[in-house]
């Protein structure tokens, strides 16, 4: 690993738009911000106060088990284990975190509380960038 990538910042990889919705919103509403954001995550509540998260596969269940989109809402279905670091945690330590709490997404924490979501994607690409010669 590059001495680059050991101390890059996560929150060099959140971008500029946080996204997240209310506990109220209905899953299929999520299903379209999540469509439209091209985001497979999203937070539940404001970013002073994270209630929870609802991805993708938490949208697939709800449909899975018949469940009317219409009817249930974030609120319901928001995983609320949550996994944060601080914006200045580095890439390798965020990925160890994800790998040895086995999830796909980190919070990303700011004084303010929710600067962003950071997924494992994010963080491939980081490694994937810094070895472009593959031996084959």
């Amino acid at each position: 690993m590059s001495q680059a990538i050991a101390s890059l910042p996560v929150s060099s990889l959140i971008g500029d738009e946080l996204i997240t919705v209310t506990a109220d919103t209905t899953i299929d509403a999520v299903a379209r911000v999540l469509d439209d954001s091209g985001i497979s995550i999203v937070a539940v509540g404001d970013p002073s106060k994270v209630e929870g998260v609802v991805s993708e596969r938490d949208v697939v269940r709800v449909v899975a088990r018949g469940d009317d989109p219409t009817k249930v809402t974030a609120g319901e279905i928001a995983s609320r284990e949550l996994v944060w670091c601080q914006e200045d945690s580095t890439v390798p330590t965020v990925a160890n975190e994800m790998f040895d709490r086995y999830v796909r997404h980190v919070l990303v924490a700011n004084p303010n509380g929710l600067a962003g979501i950071v997924s494992a994607r994010d963080l491939l690409g980081v490694y994937a960038a810094e070895d472009t010669d593959w031996d084959a």
